[in-house]
């Protein structure tokens, strides 16, 4: 098939991708030049695992494109992915501006029959108010349906995602209408789920808000472990056991950040209340997200103050794992409130350093490992559990440390192993490991 993406940011652009990579001819749209040009000379705007590779084959291959051209991409295309940007406004509702934009574009330049389909995280009804726009900008009366694929991917394993996810969910008007979609999807042979249009919007944030929920439930039994003396992670393993659970985002931390939790537990809130639901349980979620990092600072200062002559080594500063991605990342959070303390702040990640200096504070200073990121510090504080931090010499890490002192948001070490080690060990819902001297 000929298919054209409109936005080559993350979804779009991995989407675009694995689909040139299934046979189909594929130009991804933007309407930044800059960031075409990268593309076109092999540049990705965003870091991903495998990414880099198969956009290299697949554009000498000649399946892959970019363009900002989007009138001449969505006139040789016979299904258009919209997959852009759907960032939240001030008041947690959704910023569809980029969305109207592309519908703008795409009704202007059609000229055959078409399926539209919102590949964007954006809110129940927004299937409708595309078709509303294309029809008032289209030059030619010509017919085309618009159909909902909501994305699933998780950045650090977006490839894999796409290629065998979970389920593949296809809104759409008429059980014809899916028959298009089905055939785009056939090769990758995955369970597919054929709904309504407002129902396929809807899976999204309720799959997101429900994960949300797992997470701030969790965080909060993880308050309750540390003031009882229980170990979370005990009781995170026999919880997850149950088979009507499951082990998948119990893990207490920090809480959730990335480009798509918050935004879209915010939204979810916002269309409830529009349409005269009270969401509090997802209310809740969100204040015990919000609620994380300032807690975990009050730790850190607690055994530390005072803390305006500390130096501190921040290990992570990506939201996840496998990821540049820094949007709503908990280190950013963590770096500021430390940062006001007069802390003195060392930081290091493994790939997400310039895209942390845009936003934190200019007096951050960046290591380039997490050795020297510790060298002469009063304490270590783990944000992203990188499996390079999994495997750090704790040995090592303790003698180039001015005090050994550790803060892990993430669980990622073990009490017992820093007891041997001979480290002063804070981590969550667990309790606090404190060597003799």
């Amino acid at each position: 098939m000929n298919i054209c993406v409109v936005g080559a940011g993350y979804v779009g652009l991995v989407t675009g991708t694995v689909f040139a990579d299934l046979g189909n001819e594929v130009t991804c749209v933007d309407k930044l030049g800059g960031k075409i040009n990268a593309l076109r000379a092999g540049r990705m705007p965003i870091y991903e695992p495998g990414l880099e590779e198969m956009v290299a084959r697949n554009t000498a291959d000649g399946r892959l494109s970019f363009t900002t051209d989007l009138a001449s991409a969505v006139r040789r295309a016979e299904i258009v992915f919209i997959a852009v940007g759907t960032p939240p406004k001030a008041d947690g509702d959704t910023d569809l501006s980029a969305v109207e934009e592309a519908a703008k574009g795409i009704g202007a330049a059609m000229d055959r029959y078409m399926v539209v389909v919102n590949k964007s995280t954006v809110p129940v009804g927004t299937g409708d108010f595309v078709r509303d726009v294309i029809l008032r900008y289209q030059t030619q009366r010509v017919p085309f349906d618009v159909v909902s694929n909501p994305e699933f991917l998780r950045e650090g394993s977006a490839i894999e995602d796409t290629l065998r996810p979970d389920r593949i969910v296809i809104g759409a008007p008429s059980q014809q209408v899916a028959m298009t979609l089905l055939e785009l999807y056939a090769p990758l042979e995955r369970p597919m789920i054929i709904t309504d249009v407002h129902s396929a919007e809807m899976i999204k944030y309720a799959s997101n808000a429900f994960l949300a929920l797992k997470i701030s439930f969790m965080n909060t039994i993880a308050n309750v472990c540390e003031a009882a003396g229980a170990d979370v992670t005990q009781v995170t393993k026999g919880v997850g056991l149950d088979a009507r659970i499951g082990p998948a985002f119990l893990n207490a931390g920090l809480g959730y950040g990335g480009s798509c939790f918050p935004k879209d537990t915010d939204s979810l809130i916002h269309t409830a209340a529009r349409l005269g639901h009270d969401f509090g349980i997802l209310r809740a979620v969100v204040e015990v997200n919000r609620r994380r990092v300032p807690q975990f600072v009050e730790k850190i200062t607690k055994v530390l103050a005072p803390l305006e002559d500390k130096v501190i080594a921040v290990l992570g500063l990506a939201f996840k794992p496998n990821t540049d991605d820094i949007r709503d990342a908990k280190s950013v959070d963590l770096i500021r409130l430390l940062w006001a303390t007069g802390a003195t702040i060392r930081a290091y990640d493994p790939v997400a350093v310039d895209n942390a200096r845009a936003v934190l504070p200019a007096s951050v200073r960046y290591a380039s490992s997490a050795y020297e990121a510790a060298e002469g510090a009063d304490a270590v504080v783990l944000v992203t559990e990188w499996n390079e931090f999994k495997a750090i010499n704790l040995e090592r890490l303790r003698v180039l440390m001015r005090r050994p002192l550790v803060f892990d948001g993430r669980n990622l070490w073990e009490p017992e192993r820093m007891l041997r080690v001979g480290v002063e060990y804070y981590s969550i819902g667990r309790k606090p490991v404190v060597p003799s001297l």
